[in-house]
């Protein structure tokens, strides 16, 4: 199956609510103040947030009233042009290598797995990678990304449950200059943002990261469980306090309506979403591209 084809079969439910309130919205014909605020409810029904959703149809409104637009299926063309704006002034971000990949996010989101899936992705691009069981507080953490090493056919680093965090990293920089690899992938706790003590022990890693590997390129990823909707937001705002976000991971976008959000990640954050799952498979995980998103959603 293509990306393309990946990409919109994930979207569908998300796609499905969003043409079939718009459409029906827009069925009626007349460009008036009742469309916008009805519109404003639409999106906002579609994870898009209040205050993106406010923002994006007070621009709505305004470029309709500009040029003129009298039609209301034109409507739907100059909202998906702003839309398509939001992803432009996003950041655009290029893994280079060798790289530190850290994972980042709440429990329950998919980090293991997401991390098993991007160990498969960086292999099929010739990449050498290693995993760094980083998540030494959650019983069994290890050994599912000892699991999801095993079928990607990945090394991994790892200590006893309990062990120090750093150390683990630590001994995974070790591991990845003496072997040269191009990508170390490194688990986190999965900290619950209310937790600031958990919270505090990313930038104990990342000093490691700095004091040991300077000459790597450093990345952390968040990753979002696109089924949570709104609550997404929240995570960013709490991870971005006590760590650099650099790019977003979104899984199970095939599971959701609720895909809308990542329009107001863009609108708010301007942070790049990099990769979005699109099943439950070892490659089902897709780079993600802002144009095949915007096309598929309209």
């Amino acid at each position: 199956m293509g990306l393309f084809k990946k990409i919109g079969n994930a979207l569908k439910k998300t796609k499905d609510a969003f043409n079939r309130k718009i459409d029906a919205l827009l069925s009626h014909g007349e460009v008036d103040d009742e469309l916008f605020d009805d519109l404003t409810d639409i999106l906002i029904s579609c994870d898009i947030g209040v205050k993106a959703s406010m923002e994006i149809v007070e621009e709505l409104r305004q470029t309709c009233h500009k040029r003129k637009v009298r039609k209301a299926e034109e409507v739907k063309v100059v909202l998906k042009e702003i839309i398509e704006g939001y992803f432009q002034d996003a950041p655009k971000l290029e893994i280079k290598f060798p790289a530190i990949i850290t994972i980042i996010g709440v429990n329950g989101v998919g980090k293991t797995t997401t991390i098993g899936k991007l160990s498969n992705f960086f292999k099929s691009q010739k990449r050498s990678v290693t995993l760094v069981a980083g998540d030494t507080f959650r019983a069994a953490a290890s050994s599912q990304l000892t699991e999801w090493a095993e079928r990607s056919k990945t090394r991994i680093i790892k200590h006893a449950e309990g062990a120090d965090a750093g150390a683990v990293v630590y001994d995974g920089i070790a591991s990845a200059k003496a072997n040269k690899t191009d990508v170390l992938l490194v688990d986190t706790a999965g900290r619950l943002h209310t937790k600031t003590n958990l919270m505090a022990e990313l930038g104990k890693i990342e000093k490691i990261i700095d004091r040991e590997y300077p000459e790597a390129n450093k990345f952390n990823f968040i990753v979002l469980d696109a089924t949570t909707g709104q609550n997404a937001l929240s995570q960013i705002n709490a991870f971005d306090e006590f760590a650099k976000i650099d790019g977003i991971i979104l899984t199970k976008l095939d599971g959701t309506a609720k895909g809308g959000v990542i329009i107001a990640i863009e609108k708010e954050y301007k942070l790049p979403v990099v990769f979005v799952g699109t099943g439950e498979k070892m490659d089902d995980l897709e780079e993600f591209s802002p144009k095949d998103f915007v096309d598929e959603l309209f």
